[in-house]
């Protein structure tokens, strides 16, 4: 169908249907469409991003898997509207049946006529070639994914010029995730009147989410984009297990924000405009519930520890920013932090998310900066009152013994591997806390649970 149409057309369509790209920052796909339909080089490329590498998320993996020729269909379309010929699919090696069941698609496309030169007589030629990344997170920023399939070090550049200008080796390129390519035959087979009547006001069609954490149904959900937290959580997922309470979720992967449980955020549509207009965003859909149990600056530093693993070091402040940043955290963690550190964090945070060179940067404070915000309390409590709410942090737990309930039989004192337990048998023993390194272990060891983690 789309073979017998005029490109403009085409992308118009994709431009009507407010799709947006599915894998970060939702810039429209058809107005990149236009642009690349509009550059004078003849020689232009479209590239799948098919680069997962947030933790827990697997969205585009499962489409890979299990309908890869749709997202090959939405490439050959969109080479079709822009007048490129040559396509490339970026998944990482991580994913070998995603690799072997996308060439097995592209084999059997070829096979078909849907693939190769002259596809069904229409004299328009397009080949589709995988190539396989590494697993650097950084490779999901477009200038460093094209870089990584030139063989380059995969780094991002400074813009302008765009992707859509000088792409993959130099060229005018098409870059979209690889769940925005399957909604583009939906598109084209049905118009774009009809994709619109899912979704919301410059938020058209549906969102794949990947649901984990604390939460009783977890797994992959596509739900209308508009949807409500409070819907995905409460109704999808189930709610929280246990009888536990909700405490936060953390949705956008590594580069996310954590909302709280409040009226305004659980009521929130699953929108780009909206959760970027509270420290979130929607990314590529990772979203990670937390309940009552969860230490939220250990959450930062949790995901400050993955985006310092995985930054480039291109650009000093998210080389050095990031690291800097878990530095403090790691000090507030293990009960060492001051007042000081937590003015410092912040404008060191914000100081990244204003100079970092690409879009992975300018995000990666985003967990502490949305944490600060909603959970300045518990930062608080960590270097201030030195304990941590949750009962999380190691460096600040305290282990006592309660003399009422131990019987002195010394099981304690010889587990303990530095020594800090002293006592007589059949009477009750001390832990020296300057000595305790907090492992726990006498707490596994005691048979009568006198020794507790306060």
């Amino acid at each position: 169908m789309a073979l017998t149409m005029e490109p403009k057309d085409i992308c118009q369509i994709v431009v009507d249907s407010g799709l947006r790209g599915r894998g970060g920052g939702g810039f429209p796909a058809g107005k990149k469409w236009m642009q690349v339909l509009s550059q004078p080089n003849p020689i232009k490329y479209v590239v799948c991003n098919g680069d997962e590498g947030d933790p827990g998320a697997f969205m585009d993996r499962s489409i890979m898997e299990g309908d890869p020729h749709k997202v090959i269909e939405g490439m050959l379309i969109s080479g079709f509207a822009t007048g490129a010929h040559e396509g490339y699919i970026y998944v990482r090696a991580e994913y070998p049946l995603a690799v072997n069941r996308l060439e097995k698609a592209i084999q059997q496309a070829t096979e078909y006529g849907l693939l190769g030169d002259n596809i069904l007589g229409s004299g328009f030629s397009f080949n589709i070639h995988i190539s396989q990344g590494a697993g650097a997170f950084v490779c999901g920023e477009g200038s460093a994914l094209t870089a990584s399939i030139e063989g380059e070090r995969g780094m991002p550049r400074v813009k302008p010029p765009r992707t859509v200008e000088k792409g993959l080796f130099e060229c005018p390129t098409v870059l979209n995730n690889v769940e925005t390519f399957a909604n583009i035959p939906i598109i084209i087979l049905n118009g774009a009147e009809e994709y619109k009547k899912y979704g919301i006001k410059n938020n058209s069609g549906t969102k794949v989410f990947a649901l984990t954490g604390n939460v009783v149904n977890t797994g992959l959900i596509e739900v209308p984009m508009g949807t409500t937290l409070k819907e995905v959580i409460f109704d999808i997922g189930g709610g929280i297990p246990k009888g536990k309470e909700f405490k936060a979720v953390q949705i956008g992967g590594p580069s996310g924000g954590c909302l709280i449980f409040d009226d305004k955020h659980l009521n929130l549509p699953l929108s780009f405009d909206s959760l970027e207009s509270v420290g979130a965003m929607i990314g590529s859909g990772g979203m990670v519930v937390m309940d009552e149990d969860t230490c939220m600056v250990e959450v930062a530093r949790f995901f400050m520890s993955f985006t310092q693993r995985e930054s480039c070091g291109k650009c000093i402040p998210c080389r050095e920013g990031t690291k800097r940043m878990l530095d403090i955290l790691e000090k507030i963690t293990a009960g060492n932090g001051t007042l000081e550190d937590l003015d410092l964090l912040y404008e060191i945070a914000d100081t990244v998310k204003n100079t970092a060179l690409c879009g992975l940067g300018k995000t990666a404070s985003n967990p502490v900066l949305s944490t600060l915000e909603y959970f300045y309390d518990e930062y608080l409590a960590h270097v201030k009152d030195k304990v941590c709410p949750a009962k999380i942090c190691k460096g600040l737990a305290t282990i006592t013994i309660d003399t009422s309930m131990c019987k002195g039989c010394s099981k304690c004192a010889r587990t303990c591997p530095v020594g800090a337990i002293s006592g007589k048998i059949k009477e009750p023993y001390v832990i020296d806390n300057n000595k305790c390194i907090k492992c726990g272990a006498c707490i596994e060891a005691c048979p009568f649970k006198a020794i507790k983690e306060v």
